[in-house]
């Protein structure tokens, strides 16, 4: 949520800026800015609400030509998408900018704004936004008039200088979680990074240096990388970058290898970043059981759960949570793990989970589940279960995250950047993920080794499953065109297929704006058939599976009310095919495996709909792709 980028080198900053927040634009889309330092000293910003194209407008080559300049792209929590609240935000000088001496992009919230404000008020500092970031830039110019009226200080180490000590004492002063990025007028050759809750990474050049709230930006121009823990700040001059921790001192970054290309993070041939990546989808899955199978012993392998076998039979309960699509993949791991494992599992929403309080023995293992590792609610509720002293394990996508370093052992979904708002590939290797913690923990328990092969041969056949399902796409377009202008859909399964109606659901909500509902499909005449009616399709998730029979009666009782309906079946159903209005078939597979399977063609539906009725597919109406804020 929301977007950081800064360079300092010897580049032209404006140029490096702006193509970071392009590929940042996912993050935060509702308005931002930029800032740079002139030939005079000044700070120069430009910002704009609405797409990042606004702001591209505004910017001409008259810009100064600056090799220092920070910029973001914001997500609306405090004020409304204006000029005014867009970032960089100015501290110091007057309203018309030439006497302001910093300038600051934020990511996060400040808790404790208000009292901030008013106390700054006081001291005469005059406020230009609705927002809490405003604060921070205001306040680190207050500190920093404090430490320079005390006179100079005799220092060679730049870590103590009073630019880097004033943002020290500035964050000392919030509550709440920040990335921070701060600009100073006169500093033309330093950026200071800081962090809490709220990621932030340095790209490691030759004498340049880029700073990102996640890596894209960063691919194609470095392929070495800082991630910044929390509490950490950088001081980042153009051939020199330093650590400071608030609680260790002065550390030695840890420079690691980005394996990321430009093409990661490009559209290639497709037309939305979400369709290329429900296309990526058979290699994903591949990715996320690399070097995870073990035929010889028919189990998995995590090499970084870091607890022992012998601890992890001593589990008696596991807890799944996470948020959104990271929920319904959960709930389809419920399922996995509980009838292969025979493992008692619950599903918590995190934002839940952290308040409920819930009664938990001392046998409870959690996983995290996350794309970004940085989803607020799902940190606090980790966290919640850390000082309980539970086993926290993750499940995330994103290397170096908050989450991923915070749990005591974890294992990465190697699906690569996700870019789409609405996850695809992320929600499939969860699933692939979670079904090799059943069989994981099933082989540890009761089963056996031939279960266990068969177990594996089943989860080998995915990617050509994938492949296959990917094949109808042409036929739900066809259906996509002729239901595009429904105002309510409703998605209904049973079984392993619940939880994926829910997820069906929610990816048509979130990119179409279509008022769509997941149910189990037994739940309908519960209440939900008082929706039926003729201009309210019912999608029915009804493969040859255990529960098919009984899913069958569900889709008579929807047709006898003149419902529309939308069956995706096993391939070859000729049962269905008179009942449905529209047909979606698919190869057939062991039950386990139908959400990930059948997740495809839901994704296409909701991507193809959205198209139709004209909806930006990657960048939907009032989300952001990593949540960090509760």
């Amino acid at each position: 949520m929301c977007g950081i980028v800064g360079y300092i080198g010897f580049r032209r900053a404006c140029e490096r800026v702006l193509e970071g927040l392009q590929r940042l634009e996912y993050r935060g889309y509702d308005s931002s800015g930029v800032a740079v330092l002139d030939h005079e000293g000044h700070l120069s910003v430009q910002k704009s609400a609405g797409r990042l194209a606004n702001l591209e407008a505004l910017i001409t080559e008259d810009l100064p030509d600056s090799s220092i300049g920070i910029g973001h792209t914001r997500w609306a929590t405090h004020g409304p998408p204006t000029d005014g609240n867009a970032h960089p935000h100015l501290g110091g000088g007057c309203a018309k900018g030439q006497g302001h001496s910093v300038a600051v992009v934020h990511n996060g919230v400040v808790e404790n704004y208000h009292s901030i404000k008013a106390r700054l008020e006081v001291e005469g500092y005059v406020f230009q936004s609705e927002t809490d970031s405003e604060v921070i830039a205001h306040l680190i110019d207050s500190c920093l008039k404090q430490i320079l009226s005390e006179g100079p200080r005799l220092t060679d180490d730049v870590t103590d200088s009073p630019y880097v000590v004033a943002v020290r004492e500035a964050i000392g002063h919030l509550r709440g979680t920040y990335g921070l990025l701060v600009l100073y007028r006169d500093q033309p050759d330093l950026l200071v990074a800081a962090r809490l809750g709220s990621p932030l990474v340095i790209g490691v050049g030759d004498d340049e240096f880029f700073i990102a709230s996640d890596a894209s930006p960063l691919a194609g121009h470095t392929d070495r990388i800082v991630y910044l823990a929390d509490h950490e700040i950088a001081v980042i001059k153009r051939q020199q970058l330093r650590v400071v921790h608030r609680d260790a001192g002065r550390i030695e970054p840890t420079v690691q290898p980005l394996s990321l290309d430009a093409n990661d993070v490009g559209m290639g041939d497709y037309a939305h970043f979400m369709l290329k990546e429900i296309y990526e989808q058979p290699e994903t899955v591949t990715a996320a059981m690399r070097g995870r199978i073990d035929r010889d012993d028919a189990t998995s392998i995590f090499g970084g759960l870091n607890l022992t076998p012998s601890q992890l039979q001593n589990i008696n309960r596991i807890v799944l949570t996470g948020c959104g699509t990271s929920w319904h993949s959960a709930l389809v791991g419920e399922y996995m793990i509980e009838e292969f494992a025979r493992l008692p599992v619950e599903v918590e929403y995190a934002s839940e989970l952290r308040y409920r309080n819930p009664p938990l023995d001392k046998g409870t293992l959690l996983f995290a589940i996350t794309q970004s590792g940085e989803t607020a609610d799902t940190l606090a509720a980790l966290r919640e279960m850390k000082r309980k002293g539970h086993s926290t394990l993750a499940i995330c996508n994103a290397i170096g995250s908050t989450i991923a370093t915070e749990a005591d052992g974890g294992i990465y979904l190697h699906a690569g950047p996700e870019i789409g708002v609405a996850s695809t590939k992320a929600f499939t290797s969860q699933c692939v993920v979670l079904a090799m913690l059943a069989l994981y923990f099933g082989r540890l328990r009761h089963m056996s080794y031939e279960q266990g092969l068969a177990f594996i041969d089943a989860l080998e056949q995915l990617p050509e499953l994938i492949r296959k399902a990917l094949a109808v796409e042409s036929t739900v377009r066809g259906i996509a065109e002729r239901y595009r202008n429904a105002n309510t859909f409703l998605y209904l399964g049973r079984q392993y297929n619940f939880p994926l109606a829910l997820e069906g659901a929610l990816k048509l909500k979130e990119i179409s704006y279509i008022h769509a509902e997941g149910y189990p499909a037994a739940e309908m005449k519960h209440g939900p058939i008082a929706l039926v009616d003729p201009l309210t399709p019912s999608v029915f998730l009804i493969p040859k599976d255990a529960v098919y029979e009984k899913v069958l009666l569900n889709l008579e009782e929807t047709k006898a009310r003149k419902g529309p309906i939308i069956a995706v079946v096993s391939e070859g159903d000729d049962r269905v095919q008179h009942l449905a209005d529209e047909i979606i078939e698919l190869p057939a597979c062991p039950d386990f495996l139908n959400p990930i399977v059948a997740s495809i063609p839901l994704q296409l539906l909701a991507y193809h709909i959205a198209v139709f009725r004209g909806c930006d597919v990657d960048k939907p109406r009032n989300l952001a792709k990593s949540v960090t804020v509760e």
